[in-house]
């Protein structure tokens, strides 16, 4: 894998399978922001899943922070710890913050990118140390 800027199939994780191979490990942090699920994958590279339930919001929501995620690993891929898989998905602590599917969009107006690169980043030097 290169370390460019892209984020080709390779570097994600597609199938429900994936998925529930990560969430399945339990092995997660959380802060206000984001839940982060890691779990080894014996590649030299980390893949990203992205898992934004229908409690965050509506369609228009869920996709923004879909976007907001994977544009925050991409950037940023070179820092995170590779031979990873991660999944991560909203804190129930932003759910309950954002009033439900109604207050989502209004709050997630005023997300910024920086917000999302910072926790993920955080909980995923958490995890790969061992911290977790």
């Amino acid at each position: 894998m290169t370390q460019g800027q892209s984020f080709p199939k390779a570097c994600r994780l597609l199938t429900n399978s994936q998925f529930r191979t990560v969430l399945y490990q339990r092995k997660s942090v959380r802060d206000e922001l984001l839940v982060l699920y890691a779990l080894k994958n014996g590649l030299d590279y980390s893949r990203l899943g992205v898992s934004i339930g229908k409690s965050s919001g509506k369609a228009v929501v869920r996709n923004r922070l879909k976007r907001l995620i994977r544009e925050a690993f991409r950037q940023n891929k070179h820092v995170i710890a590779p031979g990873f898989d991660y999944v991560v998905s909203m804190s129930p602590r932003w759910i309950r913050q954002a009033g439900g599917k109604a207050g989502a969009k209004a709050i997630v107006k005023t997300l910024k990118f920086e917000q999302f690169r910072d926790s993920l980043l955080s909980l995923a030097e958490l995890l790969t140390a061992g911290r977790a």
